[in-house]
């Protein structure tokens, strides 16, 4: 009998995935990603200019949103399912490392408050706009991006984002188990250091914090937004379906590292 190949470039085909902060780095690899293996992808982001070129780019939909508005985040969901008719994979990656969020004891607390909106509170909210669909649908795959941070502890301390990202990887889990036999999976990304605009910006500014960081880094060199994009959509993918309420680490073995090799 004659075995049917299984074509992997479109494993997220008839598939409808947002994307938060999906108009740069981490998110618009895997908006890219996502559109390459068949998937229609709405991309959510604060800046038009950007995000109506990159859904231009994949074609897909661009909705502009800030997602520690709840209204907003809201309306991006529902947009989603009223152009597409479901929402089935939630990738809720939009983020902020502000340079006043830095050590507690310089840190106040606006920037804190700043960056648990956007970092953690529009995760709660996504989610739960999410759900609202996946939850009728018995099916979906939530993929929330939280860090290597939320599990080792850094003495280049961005306070209020390692904060909430331990807060995102804990409701990942959470959510993982409560809605798993709902045919909902629920997974959290934690990224190493990650080349993009955010860490290059942090890292033109102050060299040997960057070095500080590379120093542990086993495979020597900091991580790609494309290679952050295939853990992401082999998590949005039935490639994944055993998997949920996972501490996904994509690190290069920091993790892993007691010392690391010469």
């Amino acid at each position: 009998m004659a075995v049917t190949p299984i074509d992997l470039t479109q494993r997220l085909a008839g598939k409808v995935a947002v994307v938060t902060g999906g108009a740069s780095g981490i998110g618009l690899a895997t908006a890219r990603r996502f559109a390459a293996e068949g998937a229609t992808v709405v991309i959510g982001d604060f800046n038009p200019e950007t995000g109506l070129a990159a859904a231009a780019e994949i074609g897909g939909l661009f909705v502009q949103v800030d997602v520690s508005d709840e209204d907003q985040v809201n309306a991006l969901f529902d947009t989603t399912n009223e152009v597409y008719g479901s929402v089935d994979i939630a990738f809720n990656n939009a983020g902020i490392s502000p340079p006043d969020d830095d050590s507690i004891e310089t840190t106040e607390l606006p920037a804190w408050q700043k960056v648990q909106d956007v970092n953690l509170k529009s995760v709660y909210l996504c989610c739960r706009a999410a759900l609202r669909y996946m939850v009728p649908q018995q099916r979906g795959s939530i993929i929330n991006t939280a860090s290597f941070v939320a599990v080792l502890g850094s003495a280049t301390s961005q306070i209020s984002y390692t904060a909430s990202k331990g807060g995102v990887l804990a409701m990942s889990r959470e959510l993982g188990v409560q809605f798993a036999r709902q045919g909902i999976r629920v997974n959290a990304l934690c990224p190493g250091p990650v080349n993009t605009p955010l860490l290059q910006d942090l890292f033109a500014k102050d060299e040997e914090r960057a070095q500080r960081r590379l120093v542990h880094v086993p495979v020597g060199r900091f991580g790609e937004p494309e290679e952050m994009a295939a853990a992401v959509a082999f998590l949005a993918s039935d490639d994944a379906s055993f998997i949920t309420g996972s501490t996904f680490m994509v690190d290069g073995g920091i993790g892993a590292a007691y010392v690391t090799p010469i």
